[in-house]
């Protein structure tokens, strides 16, 4: 296998590395440059963003007729490993989620006239986004076909009724992706709606609070009493709203880890910074053998998560779902992240407890990587359903020539 990168690839992950070094990762340590839900404050954000459309570093994930850069999934996952460097780089290369995914999403199923109105102005930067589909119980997590907000036909609009919470950037979010249910048909019941928040028929009912970093416009609980949608603004068409959420989440899932792969590198960077300082005892902490067994360990288990990573990516690059390969890097990324974080406090001791590093921040944001776009044990059950269907086919090379490996 050649896991070599071209050369546009290697030419904006340099692009980004320096832009990281120089402009963003000084202003972490300044407390004003956050707002006041520990991200960074949208007046710094927005000067940064026309500094990245500058260099050419913007939306690189789509495609260039749409404004992008036309890198594969590929290609992402180098870059979005540079980006989250910094706690602050997804956001000012707007390939920060939820508006990621979603531009993802519309570029591909949108009409014309979708990509026009809904997805052109996150492409500007003039607006930000949100995808509404997690309910509270006895509704619809992770899985879809408990989803419970109703739609219903009226004339040449659907009238929306139900609840959703834990929404990524509502509050900040001017255009929404809503998950409602149109029939109750277990296949084809759901469907996907477009809506701008100025619209009526719905609210924020709250900002619900979190453990960790927020990202822009928190994590909303919202309630729909009669939200009204034009048939036009439908996405996908009616009763595909399942095919919508796999579009989206699939490659959501992996660019979560993409990004971090970037801040797990960041823990040892900041761990092994500290070691080769600190004295303790006559010795270095670098010198000691326990905390070389910390971080060799850690370096050997990012490595295997940008491999994981970088399968999966493969994989849909080459026109395959790659459902597997997903799940197996989400579950060992997102508990590398926690990991990472974790040595790396322990080797910094009560520095890495307080705010004077990154550590404690990321720290606190790992451990939702476990839960977000499914949980560890969601995973591991569509690991088992797969292997259960493929026997030892799970671990078949694909081969060149063929659309999937030959059973076995």
């Amino acid at each position: 296998m050649d896991f070599r990168i071209s050369p546009d690839i290697e030419d904006f992950r340099v692009r980004i590395a320096k832009m990281v070094e120089e402009k963003i990762l000084p202003l972490e340590a300044d407390p004003a440059s956050y707002d006041g839900h520990g991200n960074i404050r949208l007046g710094l954000l927005d000067e940064l963003r026309a500094e990245a459309r500058a260099r050419g570093l913007w939306c690189l994930q789509l495609k260039k007729e749409t404004g992008g850069a036309g890198l594969g999934k590929v290609g992402m996952a180098v870059c979005y490993e540079a980006m989250n460097r910094s706690i602050f780089g997804p956001a000012v290369f707007n390939s920060a989620a939820p508006d990621d995914g979603n531009m993802m999403v519309l570029e591909q199923l949108g009409t014309p006239a979708q990509r026009e109105r809904w997805l052109k102005p996150i492409v500007e930067g003039k607006v930000r986004s949100a995808f509404a589909m997690t309910e509270p119980h006895p509704g619809g997590g992770s899985d879809p076909s408990m989803i419970r907000t109703r739609a219903e036909k009226k004339g040449k609009s659907y009238l929306i009724t139900g609840r959703k919470w834990f929404i990524t950037g509502a509050e900040e979010a001017s255009h929404f992706i809503l998950m409602a249910r149109t029939s109750d048909d277990p296949r084809n019941g759901l469907t996907a709606f477009l809506y701008h928040r100025d619209q009526p028929g719905w609210r924020i009912v709250r900002r619900i609070g979190i453990m960790g970093p927020e990202e822009h416009g928190g994590h909303c609980e919202l309630e729909f009493d009669g939200l009204e949608v034009p048939e036009e603004n439908i996405l996908g068409g009616v009763g595909r709203g399942l095919k919508v959420t796999q579009t989206r989440l699939g490659p959501a899932r992996l660019t979560h880890c993409m990004r971090w792969l970037g801040l797990s590198k960041r823990a040892v960077e900041i761990a092994q910074d500290y070691a080769a300082r600190r004295e303790g005892f006559g010795q270095r902490l670098a010198d000691r053998e326990s905390i070389q067994l910390m971080l060799g360990g850690l370096a050997m288990k990012i490595e295997i998560g940008r491999l994981l990573v970088m399968k999966a990516a493969w994989e849909l690059d080459r026109g395959g779902f790659a459902r597997k390969e997903v799940s197996m890097a989400k579950i060992h990324v997102a508990n590398l992240l926690h990991e990472a974080a974790d040595i790396a406090i322990q080797i910094n001791g009560a520095r890495g407890y307080s705010t004077d590093t990154v550590l404690e921040w990321i720290y606190r944001y790992a451990r939702q990587a476990r839960l977000v776009d499914g949980a560890d044990e969601v995973h591991r059950m569509v690991l088992n359903r797969i292997l259960t269907e493929e026997g030892f086919g799970f671990w078949i090379w694909p081969v060149d020539g063929e659309e999937k490996p030959p059973s076995v």
